[in-house]
C-alpha cells in the first residue's frame, strides 16, 4: 500500500507558515489603530468609519496595484524589505492625486515555497511604509504555489481603501489654460519600466546587480531597488484647496498620466530641460539606445508627481514647509488644446 499523500508532498508545507504566523502578526498589529475592529488573525480585516462623522460626504477611494518586475531583482539581490515599501506607497500616491487620505491596506503575495525570513523582510516594508501613513495593514493573503512560481520567485500586490469629503475631491475639472505644472522629485524609477530597464542593464549593457553603478557609486541593485516615494505632505496643500489637478507619474509615463486629469480643451506642454534627470535614466538612455520620447512614455524621468495649480499660488507651493526635500520644480503650463501632453525636449 502507497504512503498516504500530505499537502507537503504537493509542495505546500502549512507548518512553515504556522511557524511564521507570530512574528508577521507582531508586524501587522504595529500598524492598528483605534479604528481597527477585532484581532489578527480573523477571516476579514474590520474598521469603524464612525471618524468620518466630521465629513459632509464622505467617499471611499480605492486603488490596487503591483510591484511589476521589480521583484525580480529582488529574487537575484536576496533584498527584499523595500519591495514592500514599493507597493503601500504606490498605492498611497495613487488615492493621493485625489485628495484621499489612506485607510487600510491589504496585500497578496503569490509565491513558490513561503521562506519565513523573506516573507518577513517583504512584510516589514509593508508596515514600514503603512505606518508613515498613518494607514492600517488591515489584511493579506500569502499563497505557496510551486506549480506557478519557479523556486525564489513571487509576486506582490496590494489595494488600498481612503477616504476624501466628496466636495475636497481633486479631479482636475477646474483645470484652466495658463495654470501652472509644478513636478516633485521622484526616487528613481519607483515600480514603472523595469522589463525595459531589466533589459538594458542585464542584456544590453551585460551588468551584474552587484557591479557598481560609476556615477552613485552605488550598485545597479541599490540604485534599481530605491523605494518608490510617498507624496504624502501633498494632503496638506489640498487641503488649504491650492492643487486644481494632480497625476502620479507611473506606468506610461508623463504622456499617459498627466493627461488623465486634463479637460478636454486643454494641453499641458512640460518642458523638460525644467530639471534634470537621476543619472540611472541618462546611462539608460545612451546604453540602450532609447529614443527620448520613448524614456519619458516608460519611466518618470526624475518626476513622481505632478500638481496643476493657479498661477498666483506657485510660488507659495514652491515655498511651502510640505514640500521640503521633495525639489519642487515648474516643468511646464497648461495650454489650449484637446487633452493632450506635449513633450518639448
Amino acid at each position: 500500500m502507497s504512503k498516504p499523500l500530505r499537502y507537503a508532498d504537493a509542495g505546500v508545507d502549512v507548518s512553515v507558515w504556522n511557524k511564521a504566523k507570530v512574528k508577521i502578526g507582531e508586524l501587522v498589529s504595529s500598524t492598528y489603530n483605534s479604528s481597527v475592529v477585532g484581532k489578527f488573525g480573523q477571516f476579514g480585516g474590520m474598521f469603524d468609519i464612525s471618524s468620518f462623522s466630521g465629513m459632509k460626504q464622505p467617499i471611499l477611494v480605492s486603488s490596487t496595484d503591483s510591484v511589476g518586475t521589480k521583484v525580480m531583482i529582488a529574487f537575484e539581490t536576496g533584498v527584499h524589505n523595500s519591495i514592500g515599501e514599493d507597493i503601500v506607497n504606490h498605492c498611497i500616491n495613487d488615492i493621493l492625486v485625489l485628495g484621499a487620505r489612506p485607510l487600510f491596506f491589504l496585500d497578496y503575495i503569490g509565491i513558490y515555497k513561503l521562506v519565513p525570513e523573506v516573507a518577513e523582510q517583504i512584510i516589514t516594508g509593508l508596515t514600514k511604509a503603512c505606518r508613515a501613513a498613518g494607514c492600517v495593514l488591515i489584511g493579506g493573503e500569502t499563497a505557496e504555489m510551486p506549480d506557478l512560481y519557479k523556486p525564489g520567485e513571487y509576486d506582490l500586490v496590494g489595494c488600498i481603501v481612503g477616504v476624501v469629503d466628496k466636495e475636497k475631491v481633486v479631479d482636475g475639472s477646474s483645470i484652466v489654460p495658463g495654470d501652472v505644472i509644478i513636478g516633485l522629485k521622484s526616487n528613481g524609477l519607483h515600480t514603472n519600466g523595469y522589463s525595459l530597464a531589466r533589459k538594458i542593464v542585464k542584456e544590453v549593457a551585460g551588468k551584474s546587480y552587484s557591479d557598481i553603478f560609476e556615477e552613485t557609486g552605488k550598485t545597479f541593485g541599490q540604485e534599481l531597488l530605491r523605494p518608490h516615494r510617498p507624496y504624502s505632505p501633498v494632503l496638506k496643500l489640498m487641503e488649504k484647496n491650492l492643487i486644481k489637478g494632480c497625476a502620479h507619474l507611473t506606468g506610461g509615463g508623463f504622456q499617459d498620466n498627466i493627461d488623465r486629469v486634463l479637460p478636454g480643451n486643454c494641453d499641458a506642454v512640460i518642458n523638460t530641460k525644467a530639471w534634470t534627470p537621476d543619472p540611472i535614466f541618462t546611462w539608460m538612455q545612451k546604453q540602450g539606445n532609447v529614443e527620448t520620447d520613448e524614456m519619458y512614455h516608460t519611466f518618470n524621468m526624475g518626476i513622481g508627481l505632478a500638481m496643476v495649480v493657479k498661477p498666483e499660488h506657485a510660488a507659495e507651493i514652491l515655498a511651502s514647509e510640505e514640500l521640503k526635500g521633495f525639489d519642487p520644480v515648474v516643468i511646464g503650463a497648461v495650454a489650449s488644446g484637446s487633452g493632450k501632453v506635449v513633450m518639448e525636449y
